[in-house]
């Protein structure tokens, strides 16, 4: 079993690519990242209803990995492509709860593909991270247009956004756009490209969309389209979904599906009419299992988004580059997964920079066929679980990551929370835990196991710290997305008044006199402490009416500096003032009601340093 032990993503390898190829030379770099599509969501893939041409097309002229698995949750996932590195080693390891964090000391592939020569963009979804030292401008990225957090209307996103002519993050500072999501990232990184193409540079683009992601807002030509074909499947008894009442958010999911589809094609198309597409990689792979396949087409899969699962985790990539000698449609068997993508990418560039250490492997020579996946090779696939249910932060949060949590991945063999064996080939849909049949088996897949633990045990669960009082960003936002163990990312919860409760992990970075100001609403609601909101129309929906809170006091805590001030009946804030010093602190608020009685904390603070 020694070749296991040398592919193994817990085996870390260092090495430096030697390769050169001139900057002329040097392909341009595309990957697509899709939001809760999964394996199933592709017309390729058999799916009965979709029709995605674009990305068939990209399907049948590419390097196929067909045993390929990231995490079951998109930020894990996120991580693992852009630091090669397993989540619990990365920081990022959960979609909100203060455990989203990049550590910052680690080289991004922006951050590589930049030292090499490269023009980097951001299009998208970030999801590592909304404030210094971890946004995406932090992390390598030239050109960036994205939002915060998980989704377009998240907690920390601007108000009310809706998916059509919002307001996103461009370069550092907040900008209108026209038209759907989708529409306005494609747009937007294709225009990037065009520029860069046009000063002669190589370039890398990461597009990871919010689409499919909830909530399903989509323009209604391609709801009324998918609806119609929709119906004529169900007409010809293709399809039936299972339970019913979700048929019509699964028929908004593949609609945004569909937009998708059509952004990939205009893509291709300027790739092709402006002579990049001979010498571009295009990588297209989706975040986590499909959110929506159990109820209609499971593809012979069990499992969907945040599960263990086989269809929890593996998903379609694609890897094209005509130049480089894919161009046909190759499927590639063994188990691969989103670590790899990296040194891979370093390696088929030709890169000189000095790689750090990834537990991800180089795919390159499989890819050109050239070689083949090792077959003995073990996958671990861990991530903390969603807080859900925890109002306050407690050491028991399923947020805590543990080795209990992990799956193993080997052969046909999938050894999930050390306790249930499947055998695929016999049980593709994994109904019959086998653990007690095959001890040999069990015992080898529970020593990868326990050395990949040993390896991440001492900073799997070590959260990372958001800085306040650094010139990079200052004054600043911290949101209760990123409450430690406690979950509060959408807007609708902040509507609907969840009563939690936590705290921010923070490092000082200067001595000087700070200002918190608390809120329960984000500024740009312009809404008082206490005030609630009707339900507020919007392009294809209506949001949540907002709950009216008897916010009578707030309360503060960091460091050393403790204060508590009474509400005014209209105020829509309350301010302090503190003199910290550098270093790490936590940051606690509370509101409390008319009678005493603390009841959540603040879901906003502004923070600004005045002064010395």
């Amino acid at each position: 079993m020694k070749s296991c032990f040398i592919l193994l993503t817990t085996l870390l390898t260092a090495f430096t690519f030697t390769e050169t190829v001139s900057a002329a030379e040097k392909p341009n770099v595309i990957v697509i990242l899709t939001d809760d599509q999964g394996y199933p969501d592709l017309s390729a893939h058999g799916n009965p209803v979709l029709e995605t041409p674009n990305l068939d097309a990209i399907h049948a002229n590419s390097s196929r990995l067909t045993d390929f698995h990231v995490a079951p949750m998109c930020t894990p996932t996120r991580g693992q492509l852009l630091s090669g590195l397993d989540a619990a080693r990365n920081g990022a390891i959960n979609v909100s709860s203060g455990r989203t964090l990049l550590r910052p000391e680690l080289s991004t592939m922006a951050d590589l593909l930049a030292s090499d020569g490269y023009t980097t963009g951001l299009f998208g979804k970030w999801h590592l991270g909304d404030n210094y030292p971890f946004r995406p401008s932090d992390r390598g990225f030239q050109e960036t247009l994205w939002f915060p957090s998980s989704h377009i209307n998240s907690t920390p996103d601007v108000w009310n956004n809706d998916y059509f002519d919002d307001t996103y993050r461009h370069n550092g500072e907040l900008k209108e756009y026209k038209g759907y999501c989708t529409d306005v990232f494609f747009e937007e990184a294709i225009s990037w490209m065009k520029d860069q193409a046009d000063s002669g540079k190589p370039f890398f683009t990461y597009l990871p969309t919010n689409a499919p992601h909830t909530p399903y807002w989509e323009p209604s030509e391609y709801t009324d389209a998918m609806r119609k074909r929709f119906e004529e499947v169900e007409a010809e008894g293709g399809v039936e979904v299972t339970p019913a009442h979700k048929r019509e958010d699964l028929i908004q999911f593949l609609a945004m599906i569909k937009n998708i589809d059509d952004n990939v094609g205009k893509l291709d198309a300027f790739l092709a009419e402006s002579g990049l597409l001979e010498n571009t990689i295009l990588i297209y792979l989706t975040d986590n299992g499909s959110t929506m396949a159990e109820t209609y087409f499971k593809a012979g899969m069990r499992g969907k988004k945040t599960q263990l699962w086989e269809g929890g985790h593996r998903v379609p990539c694609f890897v094209r580059w005509p130049a480089g000698g894919m161009s046909e449609g190759r499927d590639i068997n063994g188990l691969t997964e989103a670590q790899d993508l990296l040194p891979t990418i370093l390696k088929l560039t030709g890169s000189e920079v000095e790689a750090p250490r990834f537990d991800g492997i180089d795919l390159s020579e499989i890819l050109l066929g050239k070689a083949e996946v090792d077959p003995d090779r073990m996958l671990v696939i861990n991530y903390s679980r969603m807080p859900v249910g925890f109002e306050y932060p407690a050491p028991d949060s399923p947020s805590i990551m543990t080795k209990e949590m992990s799956g193993v991945l080997w052969k046909r063999w999938r050894l999930l929370e050390d306790k249930e064996l499947y055998d695929l080939e016999s049980d593709p849909m994994q109904t019959t835990n086998v653990i007690e049949d095959h001890p040999d088996v069990v015992k080898e897949m529970r020593g990868t196991l326990n050395k990949w633990w040993d390896g991440v045990k001492d900073e799997v669960n070590e959260p990372q710290r958001v800085v306040i009082g650094h010139e990079a960003e200052n004054p600043m936002l911290l949101t209760a997305c990123e409450w430690l163990d406690v979950f509060i990312d959408q807007q609708q919860q902040i509507r609907r008044a969840d009563l939690k409760n936590s705290f921010w992990e923070l490092d000082v970075a200067e001595a000087g006199k700070y200002e918190f100001e608390l809120r329960r609403w984000p500024r740009d609601s312009d809404l008082g402490l206490r005030e609630g909101v009707e339900a507020t129309p919007v392009t294809d929906d209506v949001l949540l009416p907002g709950k009216a809170l008897d916010i009578s006091s707030a309360r503060i805590q960091i460091g050393n500096f403790k204060a508590r001030k009474p509400v005014k009946k209209n105020s829509k804030f309350v301010k302090f003032t503190a003199h910290l010093n550098p270093g790490p602190k936590r940051l606690y608020t509370w509101f409390g009601d008319s009678n005493n009685q603390q009841i959540v904390g603040a879901y906003y603070v502004y923070v600004n340093r005045i002064g010395d």
